[in-house]
């Protein structure tokens, strides 16, 4: 996923369970960004709705990309968001276990 000495940016997408309420973030890393959305331990969005579970991502070589694509996925509408997980997840696995390695 990571390049040695590269930096990366990731858009995702985490969801509460198949078809559920969505949150869509920008971090230069996925896997601590995804562990604070599962702990919980900020009051927030995430947090209120149980928007847990990794089901998209996207990577980057440079920010202002990544920006711009979180941007445009946050003004798509729901039908065109789910369809999006779908192609790459159908079932909305989280995909998180298999980016975190073993634990």
């Amino acid at each position: 996923m990571r390049q040695m000495g590269a930096r990366c940016y990731y858009v995702y997408i985490v969801a509460s369970k198949i078809g559920g309420t969505l949150y869509i973030g920008v971090t230069n890393d996925l896997i601590r960004r995804v562990a604070e959305h599962k702990l919980q331990l900020v009051e927030s969005f995430t947090r209120e709705y149980g928007v847990v579970k990794l089901v998209y991502f996207e990577q980057f070589d440079d920010p202002e990309n990544a920006i711009k694509r979180e941007k445009r996925l946050k003004k798509w509408n729901r039908a065109w968001k789910a369809r999006l997980i779908e192609q790459h997840n159908p079932n909305w696995d989280d995909l998180y276990p298999g980016i975190a390695g073993p634990s």
